[in-house]
């Protein structure tokens, strides 16, 4: 096998191999989100116990205990040095060894968790059942950056305000981005209290103080960086992804009556910086490698500047991210009803690539380090169906969304329970998942 250079995206090699199967038999089952080619990373310790978080690897319904597998003595080399590094309480060290490191790593476990694998008898006694399992935010996240990827979401909430020139001049030249709080990301499971702030109620000359009563979702995903750059050092195209480690699902709540009071003219504020959902899996660029697709602009719109371009971002920039959303009432709850789908689209809808956020976000000379959290924005497709924010689906709170149980909601409710997944799946290749980003509106602190 040959590892991938500084300078290249992921390729396809044996751990991709669709006919390749786990001595852990949940791997194997159809559906499984965790199949022995995904392979994907978290911080994880025992649910009710006052252990440590370390590292784990998800395989079937188990989670392979990275500290443990350590002590094991079975990995050496590069995947020995490396797998000490994903031991940690957070995986920032991992995250800075770099790609060669990554994918040492990747393959060695691959290799050990396959059907026949002499690890085997070592490495079962490293396992924890997911359903006992507790997990925490993968990273120390430094800083935190939201861009604004969705030309279709974009266009979806210019339109609202608008209506004769939806899209603001500089979108389709320049990747829009804005800088988030890192101290309010939590991770899927948990409530957040619904936000306070000003608003403007319609037709009032003055603000008033209290509890959002818009509060909206953004289906994004996270983009954890791995190694970083030297502040005053673009980095290029050609090497943008091999700083990025891996993605994992986020939901960036969002308070849209605040946002419409104070977002001008340096953007939102108390409307976002409440709380931030992410998903405990970072699945590697390396295992979503099969699902990457062409970049493609539609005809007549502007080509990227040269230092967001490059024939490898062209050719496959892109990549097939099944998304979905799913709301859950109390109401729905109570009697026994699974939360609603709302919303279906993929991560291939996206005006700019992971390539061109990280050329873009250092060009200017910014400093990126392992760790850094950016989100994709809201990744709504081009269809009505691929509305990926209640702001866009209810038509800025004009058309009402019908909920089974007879329930209907324009924004979210106390007790909601917001749930995003991911996969990835076509013919050729193996099912792979992001299994689930969930969060509950809790009522205000004050009200």
């Amino acid at each position: 096998m040959t590892l991938p250079s500084e300078s290249t995206m992921a390729t396809l090699n044996e751990t991709h191999d669709p006919a390749l199967r786990s001595w852990v038999d949940a791997a194997n089952a159809p559906g499984s989100d965790f199949p022995v080619q995904n392979l994907p990373f978290a911080v994880f310790r025992r649910r009710g116990t006052g252990e440590s978080f370390r590292g784990g690897v998800a395989i079937g319904d188990q989670v392979l205990d990275l500290a443990a597998a350590a002590r094991s003595g079975v990995f050496v080399g590069a995947a020995g040095a490396a797998l000490e590094a994903a031991a940690g309480d957070k995986l920032n060290a991992l995250m800075a060894l770099g790609p060669a490191s990554w994918s040492a790593l990747r393959l060695a476990l691959s290799r050990a968790l396959r059907a026949g694998a002499p690890q085997e008898t070592a490495l079962r006694s490293c396992l924890v059942p997911q359903a006992q399992a507790e997990y925490d935010v993968p990273a120390r996240i430094g800083d935190y950056t939201d861009f604004y990827t969705s030309v279709h979401h974009a266009s979806n909430i210019g339109r609202l305000f608008r209506p004769d020139s939806p899209l603001t001049p500089n979108y389709k030249w320049v990747p829009i981005g804005y800088h988030g709080r890192s101290s309010s990301i939590v991770i899927s499971g948990e409530s957040f209290r619904r936000p306070m702030g000003q608003a403007l109620p319609p037709g009032a000359s003055e603000p008033v103080f209290g509890a959002s009563r818009r509060l909206d979702i953004e289906l994004e995903l996270g983009i954890f960086i791995g190694s970083g750059n030297p502040r005053g050092e673009a980095i290029p195209m050609a090497e943008a992804e091999s700083h990025v480690f891996g993605l994992c699902l986020l939901n960036d709540w969002s308070a849209r009556d605040l946002q419409a009071w104070e977002y001008q003219p340096l953007g939102p504020f108390l409307a976002k910086n409440f709380a931030t959902t992410v998903s405990p899996w970072v699945v590697t660029l390396e295992a979503l490698a099969p699902y990457r697709v062409p970049f493609e602009r539609p005809a007549g719109d502007p080509q990227p500047l040269p230092y967001l371009d490059s024939p490898a971002n062209r050719g496959e920039g892109a990549l097939d991210i099944q998304l979905q959303v799913e709301l859950q009432t109390v109401g729905m709850r109570a009697a026994g009803l699974p939360g609603a789908a709302i919303c279906r689209t993929s991560y291939r809808h996206a005006y700019w690539t992971i390539a061109q956020m990280v050329a873009h976000h250092t060009v200017n000379g910014c400093n990126l380090q392992p760790g850094d959290l950016f989100g994709s924005g809201t990744l709504s497709g081009p269809t009505e169906g691929e509305a990926a924010a209640l702001i866009e689906m209810t038509q800025g709170g004009k058309k009402p969304i019908a909920l089974p149980g007879g329930e209907s909601r324009t924004w979210l409710e106390d007790g909601d329970t917001v749930t995003l997944r991911g996969w990835c799946e076509k013919a050729g290749a193996t099912r792979i998942g992001f299994v689930t980003c969930a969060g509950t509106v809790a009522p205000a602190a004050l009200s």
